[in-house]
């Protein structure tokens, strides 16, 4: 599995040589740095820790630093799980060269915030009618409860707070790779907003 953290950037378009225009999201990806290696022996499951960006020692704390010492401090620290570590160890660098055109691969990162949002927008409740005498009941959610055990029941779609939530956008496709400026172009949309943190992984 092929895997890389970055940066949301900006949507643009790209034309390809048929002449059709694909809507793409840029992503600044890595190059990212490997803290460390586990495996079943001594942490009970095999995965991958990557460091990504540069960050200020003192901003960090004693065990962190300790942790990176002889890498560098970073900003981010993730952790990718893999079945395969043999090519991994500390200290490889992974740029975004790694990625190909045509690769399907899926982003993880955390929505745009909304806000408190009611059940219209956030649910895509229909709404009450706006004809037959019904004044102010346009965006109102409607019943709540039940009759017989007079309560209402977990779960019930409400007005409340929406957005900043960890997404997943699967059977996206990689449409351009720069790995001079350390871009990687996907078809689509990805979540968050610009400098958003991502997780870019092969499918």
């Amino acid at each position: 599995m092929k895997f890389i953290l970055g940066t949301k950037e900006e949507m643009t378009q790209i034309f390809q040589e048929d002449g059709r225009v694909v809507p793409v999201t840029a992503i600044s990806a890595g190059p990212i740095v490997v803290t460390q290696v586990k495996n079943t022996d001594t942490d009970g499951y095999t995965a991958v820790q990557v460091g990504f960006g540069a960050q200020k020692e003192s901003r960090l704390g004693k065990s962190i630093l300790g942790h990176t010492k002889d890498l560098g401090a970073f900003k981010t620290l993730r952790e990718f799980r893999i079945e395969d570590t043999a090519d991994m160890e500390k200290g490889k660098s992974i740029d975004v060269s790694i990625f190909e055109p045509g690769e399907e691969i899926e982003v993880s990162g955390i929505s745009k915030g909304k806000g408190f949002q009611g059940v219209v927008k956030r649910h895509g409740f229909k709404g009450g009618p706006r004809t037959h005498g019904q004044k102010h009941s346009e965006r109102k959610p409607g019943s709540i409860g039940s009759t017989g055990p007079q309560r209402v029941f977990k779960g019930v779609r409400m007005a409340g707070r929406m957005g900043s939530d960890r997404t997943t956008v699967k059977n996206l496709s990689v449409v351009a790779v720069d790995a001079e400026k350390g871009l990687l172009f996907v078809k689509g949309a990805v979540p968050g907003r610009r400098g958003t943190l991502l997780e870019v992984r092969t499918a």
